[in-house]
């Protein structure tokens, strides 16, 4: 009999912490400032939903959780990597991530854009930890998060969002924005549990509609909650959005079209899965938590 999805939930994420703070040096190792600051990101009280998803992708293609490990915790420094540089006052200047202060604001700019850096090497260290599998090689899984890393999605959506701001997007472009940040680390992590499992074309092509329409879903609630929760509840700035006038789906489009809109996405993710029968259960639990969460 399955556990209920916030058993599993929890389960997952105190793995992904667990083997986090193996692979992550000690803030006593030198340079201790340097590690530090790295671990007060990456143990900020994250919802880990990205090393879930790229998991529960493994198990629904019939592998286990200590399979994907090593891409699961690549996937969460590579996404605490985006957070700690985003933040810094020359992108997003924020002072809160994930209900404490960000990282520039306790260590300083230097530092703070010196532990994005060494989390992204050690993102890609960790992959190299993966077993390669008949189907796909170690080479395959780096280049899987490399082009995500890239100047084609994380990169390159960074610099649409930086150059959108002050101006009102038409959707397509927003739609970019999305697709290239948020959307494309969501499909990679879960494409990465996908290879380290073995998947074969038909499950990596199902994972990859999935992940990228939770992903633009999860993206949506994002814009949502940023004009409707406050920074207590949302753990980062609230209304940040607004203040930087950056195009996001409830400013083009209004909240209700954009609530209608992530579900239409969330039925589209589901729809995706229908080659996994009942092994995709917790993926689509896992989308649904994405479009019902507060937070």
């Amino acid at each position: 009999m399955l556990p209920d999805f916030s058993t599993y939930l929890g389960s997952r994420c105190q793995f992904v912490d667990a083997l986090l703070d193996r692979v992550i040096p000690t803030g006593e190792t030198r340079p201790a400032t340097l590690h530090k600051a790295m671990r007060h990101s990456i143990f900020a009280g994250g919802k880990r939903l990205r090393p879930v998803l790229c998991i529960a992708a493994a198990e629904a293609c019939g592998s286990s959780q200590e399979a994907a490990g090593f891409n699961a915790c690549a996937v969460e420094c590579l996404h605490t990597y985006t957070l700690i540089h985003d933040d810094l006052p020359c992108m997003d200047d924020d002072d809160l991530r994930r209900g404490v202060p960000t990282c520039h604001k306790v260590y300083g700019e230097g530092i703070a854009v010196l532990a994005g850096d060494a989390l992204q090497a050690l993102a890609f260290e960790l992959i190299t930890r993966t077993r390669a599998t008949v189907r796909h090689t170690t080479g395959d899984m780096v280049a899987e998060l490399a082009r995500t890393s890239g100047s084609l999605h994380l990169v390159g959506g960074q610099v649409a969002d930086v150059e959108g701001e002050g101006k009102r997007l038409p959707l397509e472009e927003l739609r970019f924005v999305h697709e290239s940040k948020t959307a494309a680390l969501l499909t990679s992590s879960i494409r990465l549990g996908g290879m380290a499992a073995d998947a074969d074309e038909e499950k990596m092509a199902a994972l990859g509609r999935f992940g990228m329409a939770a992903g633009l879903a999860f993206q949506i609630i994002d814009d949502i909650l940023d004009v409707t929760q406050t920074s207590e509840k949302l753990g980062k700035s609230a209304g940040k959005d607004f203040a930087s006038e950056k195009s996001t789906y409830p400013a083009l489009i209004g909240l209700e079209a954009s609530r209608d809109e992530a579900h239409r996405l969330t039925e589209e993710a589901h729809a995706a899965l229908g080659c996994f029968g009942e092994a995709g259960l917790h993926l689509r639990q896992l989308a649904d938590y994405l479009l019902a969460r507060d937070y």
